[in-house]
């Protein structure tokens, strides 16, 4: 199975997330937990999230980048599910091992993050954070699919890289079968 946790706080002002989400729907195996829409109170059912996780052969974390990190939920997702004795620390080993990939979509052009962009960072310095959330628990740091100018790219380069983004999942799924 693949998870895939979608952290859009305005899921219906998004582009770049919806059409990566849309790319995605109906590959097989898959299942989508999409955390605004259930819990818009931020009051998480950690079991239920944990159980979902256990079940996961690949685990995605889908949202757009905020402030150079992820949505509030997203982060607060984190900190009561990631629990130490379940996701690390002594015994904590649930994750270990297992893919993740972080898909994240951006509003800059990848220009915008070069030391003369406004970002003044390339992108991948703002990796750490998730990169590290994810190799804290022992899982497998997949390279990430970032879509830059969500914004602004042409419905052309926006369905290219929703169907490049499907052809990512659907690769695990069909590497899951086999």
């Amino acid at each position: 199975m693949i998870l895939l946790i979608h952290a859009h706080p305005y899921p219906s002002h998004s582009r770049g997330c919806r059409a990566l989400l849309g790319a995605v729907r109906e590959v097989p195996g898959l299942e989508v937990r999409s955390l605004y829409d259930l819990y818009p109170t931020f009051d998480i059912d950690v079991p239920a999230e944990q159980a979902a996780l256990a079940r996961a052969a690949l685990i995605v974390w889908l949202h757009p980048t905020y402030w150079y990190s992820v949505p509030g939920l997203m982060k607060h997702w984190f900190d009561v599910v990631l629990t130490r004795g379940w996701a690390y620390g002594k015994g904590g080993d649930a994750l270990a091992g297992k893919p993740c990939l972080w898909a994240t979509t951006t509003g800059g052009q990848p220009a915008t993050y070069a030391p003369d962009g406004l970002h003044r960072l390339p992108f991948d310095d703002y990796h750490a954070p998730v990169e590290m959330t994810a190799r804290f628990c022992g899982m497998q740091w997949l390279a990430p699919f970032v879509l830059h100018g969500a914004h602004s790219v042409s419905e052309t380069e926006l369905a290219a890289a929703a169907q490049a983004f499907r052809a990512r999942i659907a690769a695990h799924a069909k590497d899951s079968d086999a």
